[in-house]
């Protein structure tokens, strides 16, 4: 919160004091939850409040919503109290049928070569044989790998370095940039995968063009929430604002905005209150 980036989240809460949106839409890493022992969400939540919102965080994990990619980001929807709306966590149950693993994402349909940003990175000669040894879903240092390949770290071991996809499952979140291994490699070929392929485990549609260096589509790739799982979240706000009902799962994170909710509730038994719109 003290930090280089930490404030940035109060630039948006002055934007909603000027402009007052009908609604809005936040979205960071799943590790705020525990920023600064849990305050800092909490402080958020509550800047976001004061502005005239109610608001709606929930932790969503995208592989429950047809997303290929284990990528877990808290999303923050307010919408403005004077319009006395509740919105609801869409659910994940119609997505379980969509084959969610890194091979269909990526060979389902085959990548044509000349496709937009799918140029392939040079692999040294040493990261190939470091490669070979690395089997599916293993990284530098869970990989049984020979001395004079082995990576001289100390502290801490960041699991993505040098690991490989496991192609029956999902992928693990993919960064925006980093050096040192942080690729994405492929399961079977040595090597790192293409933007045009980590667009897709994004859910990018393929006729999507990045544009830039290499590494700057990397980055806006990386740094990018997957576009099927915040097309999910729109669709529920909008249905939100239609009255329309959605299939909706209980929030997985506790705001001040649901203990109101909960307030009129009790109000509305007991007859002092009818001014909210159910949905």
């Amino acid at each position: 919160m003290d930090g280089v980036f930490g404030p940035l989240y109060s630039y948006g809460v002055q934007a909603l004091r000027i402009f007052k949106p009908k609604w809005f839409l936040a979205e960071n890493v799943g590790g705020l939850r525990n920023s600064n022992e849990g305050n800092a969400l909490d402080s958020i939540l509550e800047e976001m409040h004061k502005t005239g919102y109610q608001v709606f965080p929930h932790l969503y994990k995208f592989e429950n919503y047809g997303v290929p990619q284990a990528r877990h980001r808290i999303i923050i929807v307010g919408i403005r109290d004077d319009l006395n709306l509740e919105f609801k966590i869409p659910s994940p149950g119609r997505y379980t049928d969509i084959n969610v693993s890194a091979r269909n994402a990526i060979e389902c349909p085959p990548i044509p070569e000349n496709a937009f940003n799918n140029e392939k990175t040079n692999q040294s000669l040493q990261v190939v044989a470091r490669l070979k040894h690395i089997r599916p879903g293993q990284n530098a240092f869970t990989a049984n790998l020979p001395k004079d390949l082995q990576l001289n770290v100390r502290g801490a071991k960041i699991s993505q370095i040098y690991k490989r996809l496991d192609p029956d499952k999902p992928a693990y979140t993919i960064t925006g940039s980093g050096g040192g291994g942080t690729h994405v490699y492929h399961w079977k070929q040595d090597r790192a995968l293409t933007n045009r392929e980590r667009a897709r485990l994004q859910t990018f549609p393929d006729n999507f063009v990045f544009f830039g260096s290499k590494e700057s589509v990397r980055k806006q790739i990386g740094m990018a929430v997957p576009a099927r799982g915040v097309q999910v979240v729109f669709e529920a706000i909008l249905k939100t604002f239609a009255g329309i009902k959605y299939p909706s799962i209980t929030a997985n994170l506790e705001s001040r905005t649901s203990r109101y909710f909960e307030q009129l509730q009790l109000l509305e038994k007991r007859g002092q209150y009818a001014g909210k719109k159910s949905i």
